[in-house]
Order: C-alpha cells, then structure tokens, then sequence
C-alpha cells in the first residue's frame, strides 16, 4: 500500500513537473512571436519611404507650370508648379505622351476659381506619391531670389529682386554642348550595367556651373567616372554627380570636400578621363559631361544598390534657360561667375 502512495506521489510530481515546463515553453513561444511582430512592424515603419521614381515629365510641361506659378504670384490665388505636376501625373498614371498645355490651364483655372489642391486631388489614390517625388527633384529649383546685374552704364553692378527659376544650367553660358536622351543606355567598362545620367558633349575646359546650392560631399578620382564631383543639396534629398571632368586641372582650385558652393558657381572643367584605375587617364573618347541626379528619401539609399538616379535629360532643357556667366582670370587659368546669387 505504501508502495502504491510512492509510486502516484512521484507520477503527480513528474506530471506537475511536465505541465510547468509546457506553460514556460507556450509563454516564451508567445513572447518571442510578439517581439517578432514588433521587430517586423518597426522595420515596416522604419522603411516606409519612397523606393523608385520614374520621373518623364516632359520639358513643356515642366516649362508651362512654372510659368502659370510665376504668373500666379501677383495674383490673390497662387499657384504652385509641383502641385499641378503631380495632379498632371496622377490623372494620367505617369503618361506624359499626350501632354497638352489646355490639361495644366485646365487645373490652373480650377484652382483659380476657389478649389484646393486636396480637394481636386482627395479621390486620387497616387497624387501623394506623385506630390512627393516631385518635391524631391524640382523643390529647390523655383521660388524667390536676388541676383546682381549690371547697371544701366554696365560699369557696375546692383541687386535685383526675382521670382522663377533659381537654378542653373551645369555648363557655363556662350559655351557649346549638345545632348540627346541617353538615360538608360548600354555600358560595359567594368561591368555591364545602363547609363544613369544625360551625357552633355562639349569642349575640353568648358567650365562646369553647380546646378544648385549644397554641400561638396564627394570630389576625386573614381575608376568610372574619372575625375568628379558629388554636392548634396541642402535638404538633402538631391545628390548631383558631374564627371569625366578635365585631366590635370579638373576642378575649380578652392575647392575641396566640405565646401559650400551656391546655384551658379563654377565647380570645375569639362574633360575626358575615366575608365581607368589608374588616376588622371584620358580614357573616354569624346569629351563630354556625365550629369546625374539620385534622389534620397532615406539615408540607407545613398549608396547601395537600389540608389535612385531619375532622367534628367528634359531637366537639362529646362535649365538651359538660365547658364551663369562667367570670367577667367588670367594668372589662376581658373573660371568664376559674373553675377552672384542670393
């Protein structure tokens, strides 16, 4: 009999023993599923940003919304270019190749009338994305600025306060270049790969103009693209990258990483080197300007595989509209700007 006590006291316990290790096990298998939905959840959160933009937004439309946003400024209702863009843009799913100048004078006069942008726009499921991706690349690019021109003698200069296009071409103005849209194109030097930027071909010590303002984040040697340079805007959502610059004197001679140039300075010379391991190779047959432009919405995007370069090529005509003058000095051989910017 006491036999048999033993035997179910020691089966209850081995039992008891049994149950508790299955109540620790279901909670800390609870416990870990949880940590991993938040773990998931955060890296959801943590990467909700923009991860592709096909920008093909043609030169005449940029060209006609900018003018019915500078028109707009001396009137009660102002207009704004990048949000008639991106309304352009989500009523027509990203296909420009009808474009007409009535579809933008058409939003235009809605808006004129008393209707808002987010009420024209509250049914259209893409419009924010659009918004946002054109805020990136055209944000900087229109808004108030002084400039210095010359005064009515031409013997001085003066101030003179401006609304439109603040940005400027990236090759200086009397000097010549050509280009056609190579976005996309073939390349093999090194590996096999496409064209992310527009090739704008001119003559060897053309000066190169920044685009717009920022900060000088990359300037060197680089296998691909020869002697170059990278600024990052100053909200840093633009990298512009310039490169096959000029062998031997590639850059403007102050300038280094950290600098700070604004729109319209001259940064550098248009040359022919790349291809190469080695530095200061003239490797590139036709002398030319790779222009690039990579849009960061997240700093994990600014160097890694899924970088985003947009075509820049109808960007280029519609700076082509304002070049920045400039003059050489004769005992540094290196170029400057005429009229500065503010």
């Amino acid at each position: 009999m006491l036999l048999i006590l033993k035997k179910r006291t020691l089966i209850g316990l081995c039992l008891a023993i049994v149950f508790g290790i299955i109540i620790f096990l279901s909670a800390w298998l609870l416990s870990s599923n949880n940590s991993s939905i938040n773990v998931s959840l955060d890296e959801d959160e943590a990467e909700d940003y923009i991860k592709w933009v096909d920008f093909n937004v043609p030169y005449e439309a940029m060209h006609k919304a900018l003018k019915l946003d500078i028109d707009s400024q001396e009137k009660e209702i102002k207009l704004n270019w990048i949000e008639l863009l991106a309304y352009l843009a989500a009523k027509n799913g990203n296909n420009f190749k009808c474009f007409k100048e009535e579809q933008l004078n058409s939003i235009a006069q809605m808006l004129e009338s008393g209707k808002s942008i987010q009420e024209l726009t509250k049914n259209m499921e893409y419009y924010p994305y659009y918004y946002e991706a054109y805020s990136a690349i055209l944000s900087g690019f229109a808004g108030e600025y002084q400039i210095e021109v010359a005064n009515e003698t031409g013997e001085e200069k003066q101030w003179e306060r401006h609304y439109g296009l603040k940005v400027f071409s990236p090759i200086a103005k009397n000097f010549p270049y050509s280009h056609y849209d190579d976005f996309g194109n073939s390349r093999s030097y090194g590996f096999k790969r496409v064209h992310l930027g527009n090739d704008l071909i001119g003559q060897v010590g053309t000066p190169i103009i920044a685009v717009e303002g920022g900060i000088v984040e990359a300037l060197g040697w680089n296998k691909y693209g020869g002697w170059r340079i990278g600024i990052r805007s100053f909200d840093e959502k633009r990298y512009y990258y310039y490169a096959h610059l000029r062998k031997n004197f590639p850059y403007r001679k102050d300038l280094e990483v950290g600098s700070i140039v604004k729109a319209g300075d001259v940064i550098g010379y248009l040359g022919r080197t790349g291809y190469s391991t080695k530095e200061n190779v003239n490797n590139i047959p036709q002398a030319h300007l790779h222009f690039g432009m990579q849009l960061i919405f997240d700093e994990s995007q600014k160097e890694n595989k899924n970088e985003i370069w947009i075509d820049v090529y109808q960007i280029i005509r519609l700076l082509d509209r304002q070049r920045s003058e400039v003059i050489k000095n004769p005992e540094t051989k290196d170029y400057s700007r005429i009229y500065d910017i503010r």
